[in-house]
């Protein structure tokens, strides 16, 4: 009998909030209450939403983060190496002498 209280408290227990960690007590994405009696749909482990579709908004909102952060890195990329063969072919052009006539 004591099993069976201990195991009621623990699941019953609110976790000690940590920073950096959304509590279960809202959606992440549209700030709505989060009942103790109502589904939550759970987003990489710890990423409380009140619905589907408010999980689903979060998952193309990171994706399209993707692929601007995998642009802007290959943006980035790309100058510094268009630029070297810039400044190699400026000394090309540079060492290059005209032959007298």
């Amino acid at each position: 009998m004591a099993t069976s209280l201990a195991c009621a408290f623990f699941f019953d227990a609110e976790p000690l909030g940590e920073p950096g960690v959304p509590a279960l007590d809202a959606c992440a994405l549209c700030a709505k209450p989060l009942a103790r009696d109502s589904d939550i749909f759970m987003y990489r482990g710890d990423t409380p939403f009140c619905s589907e579709e408010c999980r689903h908004e979060q998952m193309q909102l990171d994706a399209i983060r993707a692929r601007r952060a995998a642009r802007s890195g290959a943006a980035r990329r790309q100058p510094q190496h268009s630029s070297r063969s810039e400044s190699w072919r400026g000394r090309q052009e540079s060492t290059k002498v005209p032959a007298a006539s």
